[in-house]
């Protein structure tokens, strides 16, 4: 029995809208624990690499601004492009070391966590919030 293109596009929606509330609830509690606790030591990395300290702060875009933007549905393939730079400059900063590692608690690719936020990034950036989302005139971006 063939789906209706109703029903599939329901499922569209729904799935797109799973993978936003992933995405910017995950990515929201690593931003609420930088506001919390600052974003100082990722400065260090920064300089070690030749950049500017003053970078650090686009944490607090990436890991507070764009994941509400991503829950709520606006501008989100931005948004989720922003999540995924911030994950990218995680891996470089933090986690190259790790890369190649199993976690040694339990197995598991020492990175996965960050891996899969970046892949989720990439799908929400691509999918777009669908139709579950706050309304606004239709956008590219969204």
């Amino acid at each position: 029995m063939a789906k209706s293109s109703s029903s599939s596009s329901t499922q569209s929606d729904l799935g797109k809208l799973l993978l936003r509330l992933g995405l910017g609830g995950i990515v929201l509690f690593h931003g609420v624990f930088k506001l919390t606790h600052g974003v100082d030591w990722i400065k260090e990395p920064l300089t070690a690499l030749g950049l500017p300290g003053l970078l650090a702060y686009g944490t607090y875009v990436a890991e507070l601004f764009a994941p509400i933007l991503v829950l709520i549905g606006l501008w989100t393939r931005a948004a989720a492009l922003v999540i995924a730079l911030d994950m990218l400059m995680a891996f470089v900063l933090v986690l190259r070391a790790s890369l190649f590692k199993v976690n040694p608690m339990g197995g598991g690719w020492a990175v996965e966590v960050e891996a899969l936020i970046l892949i989720n990034a990439l799908a929400v950036a691509c999918l777009g919030a669908g139709r579950y989302a706050v309304p606004r005139a239709t956008s590219a971006w969204d």
